[in-house]
């Protein structure tokens, strides 16, 4: 009886640490909020991560306003050349949700941004629209709304670019969203740079070569630390669909005309199909031959996507545990753990085999880790630092309810490129 208890609190004390209760409080101010129809509003949001104004759109279910119910959210991103009115100007979004238990936000990202915190040439600052989008613009939806405000809770889909942007966030962000789709996407930047520097960047946002993730050559990393083909392992436990043409001639939605961006699209969608295959996860291959790249097929696929969300936010897959976590920043926060390195380069870093027992960190310089809430506050830990031979007991801050705070130098003398720590308490 007592170890069905224990493995009991265990659990529960996994969940909390690994389903976080909301984001932080929205810093984002309302400007406007215009009521289009019945369901759908325009808003105007004042963004310190922007440094202006911005728009979207939301679609609340029918019977919002007279009911109490708690709703999930898909975060809908438009592609290149667009904004924040595509969806519903050129799809049945409106319609084809009207009978759905669903909050639906479709944010503006410029018209090629790229969902991404720009460079500027070292300058970094505004426009940051993944700070933006994940930082403040969830925040606010889930302070403004009674959305569900869980990673359960939580789709994200885009086009083209917004295909990009949906599996780039959820490879990012696996611990905020329960289930990503790409339509067309642009998902592996490796393959085609001239693709995105050329075609997005400089013709859309009329910007100077290398301002938005740098010059590829010289800042590669980070071109790949937003790729979603590197970031790919991230996506263990996010439920995936993946749907594409091939843009050759003779689909049936547009005429059967051919299409050059759709076969690049295909290409980047395949190797991301063929890399998730690889790392043996699991997720929907939608390759459905001839087609453009059109918006006849993305309101077909989001026609096939809309049921599947439902499906998962009524039954969504646990997180992984112990799970993986690949970033090349130098600091980054995944299923409540906290990683910051001091080092010189910008580089690939790897927190791997993460559980209550322990995990792996694959890095250099110096790092802090900040473990999830899953201990007991107050309570002694014996951490064991095997690429170090070091052990050490560390106390679990009461005021961080349960976290452990452990450091490591990859620049000692004995320090390898990974250090595995286990964790197991005093006795």
């Amino acid at each position: 009886m007592f170890r069905i208890l224990l493995k009991s609190m265990l659990v529960i004390l996994l969940i909390v640490g690994l389903y976080p209760s909301g984001q932080a409080q929205a810093k984002v101010r309302l400007v406007s909020d215009t009521l289009l129809s019945e369901r759908q509003h325009d808003i105007v949001l004042e963004s310190p991560a922007l440094g202006k104004q911005t728009s979207l759109r939301i679609l609340l279910p029918k019977g919002y306003e007279d009911s109490n119910e708690t709703y999930p959210v898909l975060y809908l991103l438009h592609g290149c050349c667009g904004d924040y009115k595509a969806w519903t100007a050129r799809t049945d979004i409106e319609k084809a949700t009207e009978n759905l238990p669903l909050i639906v936000v479709m944010p503006d990202a410029g018209r090629g941004a790229s969902y991404s915190d720009w460079y500027n040439q070292g300058d970094y600052g505004t426009p940051e629209w993944e700070k933006y989008h994940i930082n403040e613009l969830i925040p606010w939806v889930e302070q403004e709304y009674r959305a569900k405000g869980t990673r359960e809770g939580r789709a994200v889909a885009g086009l083209s670019m917004g295909g990009f942007g949906a599996m780039s966030y959820a490879a990012r962000h696996p611990d905020l969203f329960v289930t990503a789709a790409s339509f067309s996407g642009v998902l592996d930047t490796n393959l085609d740079p001239d693709f995105l520097e050329k075609t997005i960047f400089q013709n859309q946002e009329k910007v100077p070569p290398g301002t938005v993730w740098g010059d590829r050559e010289t800042h590669e990393i980070i071109w790949r630390s937003h790729n979603p083909w590197d970031l790919a392992e991230n996506l263990e436990g996010v439920d995936l669909a993946i749907h594409t043409g091939t843009g050759e001639a003779g689909g049936p939605l547009d005429g059967g005309m051919e299409s050059p961006v759709e076969k690049t699209c295909f290409v980047m969608s395949t190797s991301l199909h063929n890399r998730l295959e690889e790392l043996n996860i699991s997720h929907v291959w939608d390759s459905y031959g001839p087609g453009s790249h059109t918006w006849g097929y993305w309101q077909r696929d989001l026609h096939q996507a809309l049921p599947r969300f439902m499906e998962i936010f009524n039954n969504p897959p646990e997180a992984p545990i112990p799970f993986s976590y690949k970033s090349a920043e130098n600091s980054f926060s995944v299923y409540s753990w906290q990683v910051e390195f001091q080092r010189k380069n910008m580089e690939f870093a790897k927190l791997s085999n993460v559980s209550t027992k322990g995990f792996d960190l694959t890095g250099s310089g110096k790092a802090e880790i900040r473990t999830a809430p899953w201990f007991t506050p107050h309570g002694l830990y014996q951490v064991k630092v095997k690429g170090a031979g070091r052990t050490k007991v560390i106390k679990a801050d009461a005021d961080e309810e349960g976290r452990l705070k452990i450091d490591l130098d990859f620049t000692t003398e004995k320090a390898e490129d990974t250090f595995s720590v286990s964790i197991k308490p005093k006795k």
